[in-house]
């Protein structure tokens, strides 16, 4: 894959000169373009080590505007990083609509290393090389423009860049010695990255690296292709998906008669109760056996994710009440989850989501979640069929991720029957010190209760995994329903525990 880098082509200084500055005015036409049409761009930089990255990553700063433009450098693990999932480094980096985010180091770097120490097996680089494909898949597919440059050198002109840096003095990668005794293991791995993650929608792009001015305008030619080829595409068109026999569509009137599909919610037993005694007994139990829980797995450096979902006036606020009493203030955080913001719907819906995943030791409830995509976006169409039908997927690696880091995820659905609904609504509508609590938005979405069972329906049977089962809380009693949700916490914090 790499023969076709290692040709000794090159650009004279005059060709440089005469080339360079038509395509800066280029590039900078480009950038504005994408800024305007609100387009993410991803510039992954990538490569041998002494082929000149960072100088070239120098150069882009030179030739774009500055404004649109934000660079990230890979280096070493910061503490904050070590304590969650791989990808929330990059997560959290990605560039907003219009900007251009360079990725100095990136998701490859990592694995890469990993398997050429062997500190990874074949099987578990494998499996990382198919999930980086899914993040740009996942990614290219909410419109991201990704360009992946990888810069080559022979290992004769490698070796002699280290001798002539040394000679000269100048800094380098404080591995780069180790990595070039390496360099024969690194492109037997990097080429089998570059292949199994070289596809349409996301190419790569090998970069002969040994001449720089030819290096840097080849840089700049296959920048400035992408982001037009990106433009004249347009924004993502709808993907025409096969849905499942059981999907169902919202708000489609045939006019013919259907009886109501039987969901997971049917099976939910509401009749259950708690008498006052038997309520006040388990929940002083379980909330004080989940504050010493929580402590301990603070001690033994364990995040926690929890999840509330459920109908509106189901009891998600009195259960997150009773479980953030029973734990030290110091070791969680609630979100909840509105609208976006500007910055938010700049981003992939899920990059909200990963900013608030927990370090090591520490606890994140999410009041609602990404399971909107799958709800509320669905349901009123506010996403579009392929946008929610892809959601699954990318949920599930989402979570996935999550628990392969150690993550104690929990997800809880409060479900109660429309009459006990209407009641709890009737009820606010009375009291004014709950009128607040009560929205039109809750009686319009209670006029479309049928469309969100199936949609619930659907988000359990498609995302309730070994690693993130989902809990359906029986609510129409809420003493019931809070002591349900603390001694689930209660089960799960103490099997992570070992105890």
């Amino acid at each position: 894959m790499f023969e076709a880098a290692q040709l000794g082509r090159k650009a004279s200084k005059e060709e440089f000169e005469a080339q360079a500055p038509a395509l800066q005015t280029a590039l900078l036409q480009a950038q504005q373009a994408i800024r305007a049409a609100e387009i993410p761009v991803i510039v992954v930089v990538a490569g041998v080590e002494g082929s000149g990255k960072g100088e070239v990553v120098n150069r882009l700063h030179e030739w774009l505007d500055p404004r649109g433009l934000r660079t990230h450098a890979f280096w070493d693990h910061t503490d904050e990083e070590a304590m969650r999932p791989r990808h929330w480094r990059f997560w959290t980096r990605l560039p907003p609509r219009g900007m251009v985010g360079i990725m100095f180091g990136s998701w490859y770097t990592q694995p890469i290393i990993d398997r050429v120490f062997e500190r990874a097996t074949e099987a578990e680089y494998e499996r990382e090389l198919r999930r980086i494909e899914e993040f740009e898949r996942l990614l290219t597919d909410d419109g991201a423009l990704i360009v992946k440059l990888w810069f080559h050198l022979s290992k004769q002109e490698q070796k002699k860049r280290l001798q002539r840096d040394v000679e000269q003095g100048r800094m380098a990668h404080p591995l780069l010695k180790k990595f070039a005794k390496k360099y024969d293991r690194f492109v037997v791995h990097c080429e089998r990255a570059l292949r199994m993650t070289d596809t349409g929608h996301c190419p790569w792009t090998v970069v002969e690296a040994g001449n720089r001015r030819h290096r840097d305008l080849s840089v700049g030619r296959t920048l400035l292709q992408a982001m037009r080829e990106r433009l004249e595409r347009g924004a993502p068109a709808s993907v025409s998906a096969t849905a499942p026999a059981s999907d169902s569509q919202p708000g489609l009137d045939t006019g013919e008669e259907t009886s109501p599909r039987l969901t997971v919610l049917d099976r939910v037993e509401l009749g259950q109760t708690l008498t006052v005694e038997e309520y006040e007994a388990r929940q002083q139990s379980a909330q004080d056996r989940l504050g010493n829980l929580a402590w301990a797995a603070r001690k033994r450096g364990i995040n926690t994710v929890a999840v509330f979902e459920g109908w509106d006036a189901a009891g998600k606020g009195g259960a997150i009440r009773r479980v953030a009493r029973a734990i030290d203030a110091r070791l969680f955080q609630t979100i909840s989850i509105a609208a976006p913001t500007d910055e938010e719907r700049a981003h992939h819906y899920l990059w909200r989501f990963w900013r608030h995943v927990p370090r090591a030791g520490y606890m994140t409830i999410y009041d609602r979640s990404w399971y909107g995509r799958v709800l509320v976006e669905r349901v009123e169409g506010f996403a579009r069929t392929d946008e929610w039908r892809r959601a699954y997927q990318e949920i599930n690696d989402f979570e996935e991720q999550l628990g392969e880091h150690g993550v104690v995820l929990m997800k809880f659905w409060l479900h109660v029957s429309p009459q006990e609904q209407l009641r709890r609504f009737e009820e606010r509508a009375a009291d004014p010190r709950k009128q607040h609590k009560l929205t039109p938005e809750d009686w319009r979405n209670r006029d479309k209760r049928r469309a969100y069972e199936e949609a619930v329906d659907d988000m359990v049977a498609r995302t309730s995994t070994a690693l993130a089962p989902w809990t359906l809380v029986a609510g129409d009693d809420k003493r019931f329903a809070r002591v349900q949700v603390l001694e689930t916490f209660v089960a799960r914090l103490s099997e992570a525990l070992g105890e």
